[in-house]
């Protein structure tokens, strides 16, 4: 086992997705936004909202940020808090390309922020890292939730708030008309990432965060779109691994599960995180007396608290939408519907890490292309719900996905040891 597991993936070749036949494209429909006001257009939420990609918050992924690209469809300005490549640090990237594989690292420089300067708030106040609570309380790196509740300092606060209070303060400063809100993912990631060693966010305590924030929200006058939140376990960070192994015939490994015991875990319920690799390869999960730590594991009845938490948020989520007015994009059923693929404009998507085009090298985020789609779905429900006709994104047209070359699905991935520790959700 040991010897087979020692061998990585064989990947991609970093060329775009090849072309298919895209003749259901239509020519765009004149953009005309409704009832909707897109003068002041403002987004919050957490690394999904803020275009975090492969690790890292860089300039040539917020420039794909789902916000950014609809404010380019309906051709108003749209300030973020760009960060010039590399970005913030820690970004992974692709080492070599051979035939037989590909390797990552992390590249640890660091870019420079590029606006700070601006003399009001950003339209993208969303901050990777950020949970439920920071919406409407924290103002910096040591008042975030993380830090608050015992953990480390974010410095991505400090970053986009920069010094001039609360996310849900600067937005209402920008007397918003249009206003997005993708929130609550960290509140159970952070747990389901770390193999269940980090606590949850009480289903009470969000139910109420999230009802006071629609009610400011609302206050505003501005029109709102909310986004609920995936089943994580669908993502490749969960995926990737026990996929792999299945793939060359072994179907159990012995794990620590989170009440103690050692036991041989299915892995058809249990997944190990893309984190599990480098123990794998260094023959962890063989035996008994050498299993793979509980933090490197979602066991499966960690994963049926996962999804019992999930359901219990999004429920709370499209109970507030619909008694507020506010428009709801379905982001776990555009997931769920991932799992099996999806075909945008003539191009085929899936949930496979990195080779399914809408997942970056992270396992947990999308792909420019990713972030494209996601758009989409805003623009979607703002039509629907609001009368408007803004022309959806030819996602054909934006880079950043891409495609194997040569693939053997029964081959990990290699990923540098430590890199995905400091992962912001």
């Amino acid at each position: 086992m040991k010897k087979v597991l020692s061998i990585f993936l064989v990947i991609i070749a970093l060329l775009a997705i090849g072309c298919e036949d895209r003749s259901e494209l239509a020519p765009p429909a004149p953009p005309s936004t409704g009832s909707v006001d897109f003068s002041s257009f403002v987004t919050l939420g957490n690394s999904l909202t803020a275009g975090y990609q492969n690790g890292a918050l860089y300039e040539s992924a917020q420039i794909y940020s789902y916000g950014k690209l609809i404010a380019n469809q309906v051709g108003v300005p749209f300030e973020q808090p760009i960060v010039s490549d590399p970005g913030t640090g820690g970004r992974l990237e692709v080492q070599a390309l051979t035939a037989t594989g590909i390797q990552l690292y992390t590249n640890t420089n660091q870019g420079q922020p590029k606006n700070t300067g601006l003399n009001r708030p950003y339209n993208n106040l969303a901050v990777p890292g950020a949970f439920l609570y920071d919406i409407a309380n924290a103002t910096s790196s040591t008042t975030c939730y993380s830090y608050v509740f015992g953990g480390q300092a974010n410095p991505l606060f400090d970053l986009v708030l920069r010094g001039q209070g609360t996310m849900l303060n600067q937005a209402k400063a920008l007397n918003p008309k249009l206003i997005t809100l993708w929130i609550g993912n960290n509140d159970i990631l952070g747990h389901a990432t770390s193999g269940g060693t980090v606590p949850f966010t009480p289903v009470a305590n969000f139910t109420a965060l999230y009802n006071a924030l629609a009610n400011e929200l609302a206050n505003t006058g501005a029109k709102v779109v909310v986004a609920n939140i995936p089943d994580v376990t669908s993502i490749p960070f969960f995926t990737t691994v026990g996929q792999t192994l299945r793939a060359q015939g072994i179907t159990a490994v012995w794990i620590e599960r989170g009440t103690g015991d050692v036991v041989p875990a299915s892995l058809e319920t249990n997944y190990l995180t893309l984190r599990a690799i480098d123990l794998i390869n260094q023959g962890r999960g063989t035996s008994r007396t050498n299993p793979l730590p509980n933090n490197v594991v979602l066991d499966s009845a960690e994963a049926v608290t996962v999804r019992s938490i999930i359901n219990q948020y999004n429920s709370v989520i499209s109970s507030v939408a619909s008694s507020k007015g506010f428009g709801l994009v379905d982001a776990n059923a555009l997931l769920n519907s991932a799992r099996t693929g999806i075909t945008v404009n003539g191009i085929r998507f899936t949930t496979q890490f990195v080779t399914g085009g809408l997942f970056s090298l992270d396992g947990v985020h999308p792909t420019s292309r990713g972030y494209a789609i996601i758009a989409n779905e805003f623009i979607k429900v703002i039509n629907q719900k609001w009368g408007a006709n803004i022309p959806y994104i030819n996602v054909s047209t934006i880079p950043g996905s891409l495609i194997l070359r040569k693939y053997d699905p029964s081959k990990l991935p290699q990923i540098p040891k430590g890199a995905l520790d400091n992962l912001l959700f």
